[in-house]
């Protein structure tokens, strides 16, 4: 949007002061009914936000998700008052009823900004840090669908409000650093440069200069009055044009206007209170009743949010311009369907894997699944925190993504896990790309925290976890994960599988390609692991989360259940038993999320009656949920050694005549019983 930055005055007769006041008092008001909330960050970024609104940001609040707009992302999401009256003033989908509610059950506007709960909300956020890394991947995504389909169609910027304490946070400084790597232009953030957090001056705990450690990572940088409106138009305009991402550090006051509150932490996460209220009220002039917006000031907000509609309208006329195939290509990317060419390329590898049952690591069975299925999706777009090589994430046809070579379709993540899986929430956030990223699976503490936030926003993206149990070997116990799998399985609305042969590989990934509203998280061996499954066609069985490997005719004694590396070790189980004449199941189950979802008559035909075996490389965890309370587990007690694979399962008692040991005490207990 080009509009000057003394081009206020022309459009509206109502004062910046009086726009930024009815933000400022809208999150007051609400914060102080609610008793409950954060008033500091609104009242002293009303100014900068309300430049940003009325002169810059491209959007439409009648249409808030129309593809080429801004993004605005509230990093400081304790801040949150700010956008909710920001989103009522411009005329979205947040009623003054919902302002009265704040944080009340059943409201659009919770104590923290939740994507897919309040409309115009792009990100969630409440855990600092992870919205300036997660507008990194929106940024990223913005580059990657220009490159793609051209000005016309992808042309917008995302803008952030980030506070001392986003900064702060370890994350943020793998984001920085991967922006400006990728010297991606049109991110800017606004840094609310107040000097407190909750304990009180940031001094107690930090003296970093942060332009300079944002210079130092490729940005451009400048301060500003951040309540001087023409100052902050002017840095804003002057950074649009920057080939690097911007940094504006916007010198503002906590808590602006109440006179005993303001500058200082008690401003920071309680309501100012009755006299404090009406004392600000007075210092700024806003001689109003609660809730109260006068006409003249709510009509210019209402016109600011309905400016946008000639971008949008101008944009749609572009679009029908286009070529038949240049809309089809758009559309496709942004919604990410599974097209008819990856059913095809999935399908001849399935039947591949099942006619030749190669003998391989799962994560090696992966990569093929990569290279098979590469390009068949528009979407997807790859990466790995620096393990490329190890956790085989590269297909043969993706070029890397690079500053200025936005085409690609494989991501340099560098050793920043975290930063990784938030810049992956943004890609995902922003549309048109299914991301995958890979690491090791005892490295998903680094990155829980953004993957808690994907399940929390249902997002489809795809994290590839290889080396996952003592079977990687030698690095011992450091890089063993043995709590991992447990840790994982309890997020709420995540997928984690934990695949057992290459077929078993090839329908996780599908799997996880299916599933539009949750993340997925595919864990795979370092070891080869032979391939058991020979069914070339049929129904996806890794869909149901557990299934039968191995049913004995005429009942079963027992029932050996097991996940990835150790199906093998329980197929080999069942087969010491049957030279004893016991009759042994072998359930592989490589997503217990999706076996709870399961028919109760399908889970129950599964399981079984006979007593059941665990079997897996893991602590316990919650596996009494399926072996029962007086199933036996063979596993892990505590953490892994250095030594080869082999070693390791004979050592810690993971082995075939283990299980079958289990085996026979859960039989015995189960007749005394």
């Amino acid at each position: 949007m080009n509009i000057s930055v003394h081009a206020e005055a022309d459009l509206y007769a109502v004062a910046h002061s009086d726009l930024a006041n009815a933000v400022r008092f809208l999150a007051v008001d609400a914060i102080e009914i609610s008793q409950s909330g954060h008033p500091g960050l609104p009242m002293g970024m009303a100014d900068v936000a309300t430049v940003l609104f009325s002169r810059f940001l491209k959007f439409d609040s009648a249409h808030p998700n129309w593809p080429d707009r801004d993004r605005f992302v509230l990093s400081a999401g304790h801040g949150s008052m700010l956008l909710y009256a920001l989103l009522h003033l411009t005329g979205g989908d947040v009623s003054l009823d919902d302002i009265k509610a704040f944080r009340q059950w059943g409201s659009k506007t919770p104590g923290h900004p939740e994507h897919g709960h309040t409309p115009g909300v792009e990100t969630t956020t409440g855990p600092l840090g992870q919205g300036i890394a997660t507008a990194v991947g929106m940024a990223l995504a913005e580059r990657m669908a220009n490159a793609r389909h051209g000005d016309g169609l992808v042309d917008h910027f995302t803008y952030v409000i980030a506070g001392d304490g986003c900064l702060m946070e370890g994350i943020s400084q793998e984001a920085i650093s991967l922006a400006g790597h990728l010297g991606l232009g049109r991110l800017i953030v606004l840094f609310d440069d107040n000097g407190i957090s909750i304990d009180g001056p940031t001094s107690l705990a930090t003296s970093d200069d942060q332009l300079a450690r944002f210079a130092a990572s490729g940005w451009s940088v400048r301060r500003v009055d951040g309540h001087d409106p023409e100052a902050v138009a002017q840095a804003i305009a002057e950074e649009r044009g920057s080939a690097k991402p911007s940094l504006i550090a916007c010198r503002t006051i906590i808590g602006y206007g109440a006179p005993d509150r303001q500058g200082t932490e008690k401003a920071h996460g309680a309501p100012l209170g009755t006299e404090q209220t009406a004392a600000a009220r007075r210092a700024l002039g806003w001689d109003y009743q609660p809730f109260v917006v006068p006409v003249t000031i709510m009509k210019t907000w209402r016109m600011i949010g309905q400016r946008g509609q000639v971008d949008r309208l101008a944009w749609l006329d572009r679009y029908e311009d286009a070529t038949p195939g240049q809309r089809d290509l758009f559309v496709e990317g942004k919604a990410v369907a599974l097209p008819e060419a990856y059913v095809l390329a999935a399908s001849k590898l399935r039947e591949r894997f099942a006619t030749e049952r190669p003998k391989l690591a799962t994560r090696q069975a992966s990569q093929q699944v990569l290279d098979g299925i590469a390009g068949t999706i528009p979407g997807l777009v790859g990466g790995s925190a620096d393990l490329t090589h190890s956790n085989l994430t590269h297909a043969k046809a993706q070029t890397p993504v690079k500053r200025d070579a936005f085409a690609g379709d494989y991501i340099h993540y560098g050793i920043r896990e975290h930063g990784m899986a938030a810049a992956m929430n943004g890609l995902a956030l922003h549309g048109g790309f299914i991301p995958y990223g890979g690491t090791f699976l005892a490295f998903s503490d680094y990155s829980r925290p953004a993957i808690r936030l994907a399940s929390l926003m249902r997002l489809r993206v795809i994290h590839v976890m290889t080396h996952d149990s003592i079977g990687l070997g030698e690095d011992g116990p450091t890089h063993q994960p043995v709590e991992h799998l447990a840790a994982l399985r309890v997020i709420p609305n995540l997928l984690v599988f934990r695949p057992a042969d290459a077929v078993e590989t090839l329908e996780a990934w599908d799997c996880a390609f299916e599933a539009e509203d949750r993340p997925s998280v595919l864990c795979l061996s370092r070891q080869a692991l032979p391939t058991f499954r020979s069914d070339a066609r049929g129904r996806n069985r890794v869909a149901r989360g557990a299934y039968l490997v191995v049913s004995p005719e005429g009942g079963r004694d027992v029932t050996l259940m097991a996940t990835g590396s150790e199906v093998s070790i329980a197929l080999e189980a069942a087969r010491l038993l049957a030279t004893e004449h016991v009759r042994a199941a072998v359930v592989s189950a490589p997503c217990f999320a999706l076996f709870e979802e399961q028919p109760e008559d399908y889970r129950a035909c599964v399981l079984g009656t006979a007593p059941r075996v665990g079997v897996e490389a893991a602590i316990v965890g919650d596996w009494h949920r399926w072996i029962g309370a007086d199933g036996e587990f063979v596993g892990m007690r505590g953490f892994g050694a250095s030594a080869p694979a082999p070693v390791l399962y004979r050592e810690f008692g993971i082995t075939p005549q283990s299980v079958a040991e289990a085996a026979r005490r859960a039989i015995a207990r189960a007749r005394k019983q």
